[in-house]
Formats: structure tokens, C-alpha cells, sequence
């Protein structure tokens, strides 16, 4: 009870909304879950009153690693519809939301358990959830996160997730929950260092295109080193990714042609592009900008710089430029990042520092610099798509 209150609280204060994920290891003779403990919790949580939503367990098809005993689709799903029923049950809960069931990677065993799942619970749960992690932690290398192969092996997993969602329960939501550089708790100096954020801004752009809405990064604190935040509360450079990303992209996400990159792929080729435009409009809450501007943002994977010319409506308007580049000796290793030049560090303990643009003349080429990541606010555009909710 104690700990569900910090955590709670912290989620409260910081005015996020908690998913609590309920033990579903706790299994009867009969491999039923075994629900006399979750009931406890949610009893307690009702008689505080906590706004809560609900899961059950956390990557299914490694239990039998865990317990030696493994839970098939079918069964998870029964183990949800009795969820479904407990929460409705106690007032507080009769309309809280329900997630799951968080597969780990959409390999062939793990999609037999998907399929399973949504035959008997699909319509239970109010959006499908997986993991991914895109390298072995214990082997991975700073090179590793510079390959296009890597960078796109969530989008075939996405493909693999909508095919059998769509087959069970169309239209259903899906939200990829759990996200990190690499498996095995990440690995120190590289999935918590500036060369992760590549991984890390191309999975918002790549979801964002495929319609998913909802991602959430593994982790905000920790003990590994996938997280945002380090052991002393220093923000790391995927923090500072994620802070403009939150500031500047909005949910609406628009179509992007680069004359002389893209060109039609022959049948089961893929272009693997190292430079990486995605654009979407400017987010509304921020109101340094009018509803109607557009934020590219644009991965860099080459070794030399990028020139873009902006063309049509976009040609004449004044950019705002937001390049991150690492900070100090460590090249791609480092834990820091400056901002147009200038460190980006916290002011003091609750206090973050001014994101400053470089404001760019109306039809001035955007030179990107190489291996880096960067945000183009391109301002007043105008645009109808961005001017409508």
C-alpha cells in the first residue's frame, strides 16, 4: 500500500496518469490467475479514490522463462475478462480503462499468443499494447545505432501487430508501451548517450506515421540505462529529445516528399534512407507560434551535412531552428547536449532551461550538420491542415 501511495503521488504531482500493471503471475492450480490479491489492491486503491487504469502482467510469453509455467493467448484472455469483471465490480473502477496484454517482440510464437488473446478478449482491453527494445544490450555498439536496418525493424513489427489486430478487432487502438534503446537494461555510455536518440526520435516519427498514438518510453528513472533521467536527476539527451518533441510536434502528422531521395522501391526492396524528414503541425500548446506553422524534424545518419531547400508555400517563411548536437569530448557517447550551440542543463532542481531557436532568414537553405538530430519550426505557414483541429 505504501509503495502504490508514493507512486501514486508522484504520478499526481507530476500530472500524469498512472497504468498500475497487476501481478499475473499469481496463478491457481489450474493455471487461472489468481485474482484474491489484485482484489486487495484495487480495494485499497478505490478507498483512496485514486484515478487509476489497469493492466495484468508485463510481457506474457516470457513466463515460462520466469515460473516455468507458461499462460497461452487463450488462457491471458480469460485471465482479462476476469479482470474486466473485478473492476467493474467496485464503483471507482466501473469505467476505468483497461490495457494490454504488452507481448514482448512480435516473433512467430508470440503472435500465436496475440491471436489467442484477442479471440477471447480482444474487445475487453482499450488498446493493444507490445514492447519493443531494438538491440541486445549486452552486445550492442555505438555503429549499431547508426544502421538503417535497425532504425526499421519496428516498422515490419507494426505491420505484424495491425495485421492481427485488425483481424479480431478493427479499429481497435494500439500503443506500443514499452520502448528502449536495448534489452537486458540498456547499456551504459550508449543507450543512455546522445547516439540513442536516433533510435529513439525516428520511433516517434515512424509510430506517428503509422497511426500510432501512443508511446511510452522505457524508462523515466531506473536502474539501468535506458532511461531519461540519470541516477542524480540529470536530464540525458533523450530527455531533451523528448522536451522538444513534447514542445514543438503536434499530434497531426503530414506528408513529406523529398525531390531526388524517394523514389519507388522494386518489389520487396526497401530504401533505407539516412536522412529522415518527418513533419507534423506545430503542436498547439506551444503559443510562441500560430496555429497554421509546421515542425520538421530530421535525422542526420550521414557522415557529412545535409543541404534542403524548402519549395512552395514553405519557401519564404522565417525557420526556427532547434539542432541538438552532443556536448564535450565524447562525440556520440556523450550524456549531455547543447542546443544550437549552448549546453542544455537544468537552471537548478525544478527549473529547466530556455529552449532558445536559431531564427533563420526567410529562403535560407537548412543545412544540417552530420550525425545529428534537429527541429525546423518553419513559422505563419498558414497551412489548412494545421489550422483545424
Amino acid at each position: 500500500a505504501r509503495s502504490l501511495d508514493k507512486l501514486y503521488n508522484f504520478a499526481d504531482c507530476s500530472g500524469l496518469h498512472l497504468i498500475f500493471a497487476l501481478n499475473a503471475l499469481r496463478r491457481n492450480p489450474n493455471n487461472s490467475w489468481n485474482s484474491s490479491n489484485a482484489l486487495s489492491l484495487l480495494k485499497y486503491s478505490a478507498s483512496k479514490k485514486y484515478n487509476i487504469s489497469w493492466e495484468l502482467g508485463n510481457e506474457p510469453n516470457n513466463y515460462r522463462t520466469l515460473t516455468g509455467r507458461a499462460v497461452n493467448g487463450s488462457q491471458l484472455g480469460k485471465d482479462y475478462t476476469q479482470l474486466k469483471s473485478l473492476l467493474q465490480l467496485i464503483r471507482t473502477y466501473a469505467r476505468a480503462s483497461l490495457y494490454g496484454p504488452n507481448i514482448g517482440r512480435p516473433r512467430k510464437n508470440v503472435i500465436a499468443l496475440l491471436e489467442g488473446f484477442m479471440k477471447v478478449a480482444g474487445r475487453t482491453v482499450d488498446a493493444v499494447t507490445w514492447q519493443h527494445y531494438y538491440i541486445d544490450g549486452r552486445v550492442a555498439k555505438v555503429t549499431d545505432f547508426l544502421k538503417t536496418r535497425l532504425l526499421d525493424t519496428l516498422s515490419d513489427q507494426i505491420r505484424k501487430i495491425q495485421k492481427v489486430v485488425n483481424t479480431y478487432a478493427p479499429g481497435k487502438k494500439i500503443w506500443l508501451e514499452g520502448i528502449g534503446a536495448t534489452s537486458a537494461g540498456g547499456t551504459n555510455n550508449l543507450s543512455d548517450s546522445y547516439a540513442a536518440g536516433f533510435l529513439w526520435l525516428n520511433t516517434l516519427g515512424m509510430l506517428a506515421n503509422q497511426g500510432i498514438e501512443v508511446v511510452m518510453r522505457h524508462s523515466f528513472f531506473d536502474h539501468g540505462h535506458n532511461h531519461l533521467v540519470d541516477q542524480n536527476f540529470n536530464p540525458l539527451p533523450d530527455y531533451w529529445v523528448s522536451l522538444l518533441y513534447k514542445r514543438l510536434v503536434g499530434p497531426k502528422v503530414l506528408a513529406v516528399h523529398v525531390a531526388g531521395l524517394q523514389r519507388e522501391p522494386r518489389p520487396g526492396r526497401v530504401i533505407r534512407d539516412k536522412l529522415r524528414i518527418y513533419a507534423h503541425c506545430t503542436s498547439s500548446h506551444n503559443h510562441n507560434y500560430v496555429r497554421g506553422s509546421i515542425t520538421l524534424y530530421i535525422i542526420n545518419l550521414h557522415r557529412s551535412r545535409k543541404k534542403i531547400k524548402l519549395v512552395g508555400t514553405l519557401r519564404d517563411k522565417i525557420v526556427h531552428q532547434y539542432l541538438l548536437q552532443p556536448h564535450g569530448k565524447d562525440g556520440l557517447h556523450a550524456r549531455s547536449v547543447q542546443l544550437n550551440g549552448q549546453p542544455l542543463a537544468m537552471a537548478d532542481d525544478g527549473t529547466l532551461p530556455e529552449l532558445k531557436p536559431r531564427p533563420l532568414r526567410a529562403g535560407r537553405t537548412l543545412v544540417v550538420p552530420p550525425l545529428t538530430m534537429s527541429f525546423y519550426v518553419v513559422k505563419n505557414v498558414h497551412a489548412l491542415a494545421c489550422r483545424y483541429r
